[in-house]
């Protein structure tokens, strides 16, 4: 297992806000062991703070090998630009109260990132390197929540 407690890798994506318009970007998908199950990604997007989003780590996995997610981040693989390889391209759509983006990611930066966050927290094993209270967090929304 890999000593390092964050694994991360800068991708290159692609925002398609039409079939003819297409802006090139540049990100950072990134997974911790303190958060083993969620994947971040974040980019720039004209602001000066990056904008992020969290999700599952398992739904990149799975949209490799086919569509996933029914809220606000669906993933599903295609063909690359030009009619490429099937399952070359990872699409991940992402849908908030103020609009909607979608984005296209090479599949194989996505798999050698997610073959690297295994190496610090294999899959399946998740749940054991989870570090919070949970008591004291239920505790904690029950006061707030009186």
């Amino acid at each position: 297992m890999n000593s390092s407690s964050t694994v991360s890798a800068e991708v290159g994506r692609r925002l398609v806000t039409t079939p003819q318009t297409i802006v090139p970007l540049t990100g950072r998908l990134s997974c911790s062991r303190q958060d083993p199950c969620a994947a971040r990604i974040a980019f720039h997007a004209g602001l000066e703070e990056p904008v992020e989003w969290i999700f599952a780590r398992d739904l990149l996995s799975r949209g490799i090998q086919g569509r996933q997610g029914t809220g606000d981040v669906q993933v599903r693989p295609s063909p690359g630009p030009a009619g490429g390889e099937p399952g070359s391209v990872l699409n991940i759509e992402l849908i908030s109260p103020y609009g909607q983006a979608r984005f296209e990611i090479p599949a194989r930066e996505v798999t050698g990132f997610l073959r690297r966050a295994c190496q610090i927290v294999p899959d399946g094993q998740e749940s054991g390197h989870i570090d919070i209270d949970i008591d004291a967090e239920l505790n904690d929304l029950l006061r707030q929540a009186s």
